[in-house]
């Protein structure tokens, strides 16, 4: 009898315990406000925007009809650019990038100056379509580029 009552106390701390940690991974840099460049009339833009809102983060819309000039000052190759550029503390998010590159960006805060995802792949976040092979999201820094990660 007394085997069911520490079996049954292992389990319903083991339950907390994945619990908590369920709930402990979702992104700390939350807090962190996502500023998103973007042009007033692109629909995939607006639904990046609503995916960075569904995971948690707070972002803000800066509408431009040209973001050419704001891409430069940001130092994004025009072979890494794509549709709207996010800006998060000290680094910019070029294009469709999937959560996951975002959240380890910012949790290893890596000596660059940003990632991309360049073009519009289909079937990434705020894209319609189906997803075919590996994202491939680039790390820059000072405006060369090298594999940050495959998702």
């Amino acid at each position: 009898m007394n085997w069911k009552i520490i079996v049954g106390f292992v389990l319903a701390v083991a339950l907390i315990a994945g619990a908590f940690i369920v709930t402990s991974t979702k992104p700390v840099q939350a807090k962190e406000e996502f500023v998103v460049h973007k042009s007033p009339s692109c629909g995939c833009c607006s639904g990046y925007v609503k995916y960075l809102s569904s995971e948690g983060f707070n972002v803000k819309v800066v509408e431009s009809n040209d973001l050419t000039d704001f891409k430069l000052e940001q130092g994004i190759p025009s072979d890494m650019e794509s549709c709207h550029t996010t800006i998060v503390g000290n680094y910019f998010v070029e294009g469709h990038v999937p959560i996951e590159a975002v959240n380890k960006l910012l949790s290893e805060k890596p000596d660059i100056d940003g990632i991309s995802m360049p073009g519009m792949p289909a079937g990434s976040p705020g894209m319609g379509g189906k997803k075919i092979g590996d994202f491939v999201v680039y790390a820059l820094k000072d405006g060369v580029s090298s594999e940050f990660m495959r998702i």
